[in-house]
């Protein structure tokens, strides 16, 4: 890899954080789930509603939270997308098993 070849591939992975962060990336959820989307970053949150199986989301922010087993392993981190509404990142295929998303500030 050359180092303008590298450069652009750091480039197009700042591009798609940015893109994240404003709301301009969608993901998949998990097919065949109905995800329940729930006020806060675990499973002892109120659910709020409940994702339509194939849906696709756009992560706003991401943040730690309780630790649970999904289709796409196993991880702490949430995905904020709406105010007051979390789903577990182990039910949206995001290609990474780290955060995509900036860190939620509240």
């Amino acid at each position: 890899m050359t180092t303008q070849d590298h450069q652009g591939a750091v480039e197009a992975a700042d591009g798609q954080a940015l893109a994240a962060a404003a709301g301009g990336l969608t993901y998949p959820v998990a097919p065949g789930y109905r995800v329940k989307v729930r006020k806060g970053p675990g499973t002892d949150y109120p659910v709020v509603r409940q994702l339509a199986e194939g849906a696709t989301i756009q992560i706003r922010c991401q943040q730690y939270g309780q630790k649970v087993s999904g289709p796409y392993g196993t991880s702490d981190i949430w995905d904020n997308i709406a105010p007051g509404q979390y789903i577990s990142d182990t039910y949206v295929r995001t290609g990474s098993s780290g955060m995509v998303a900036q860190r939620c500030t509240s």
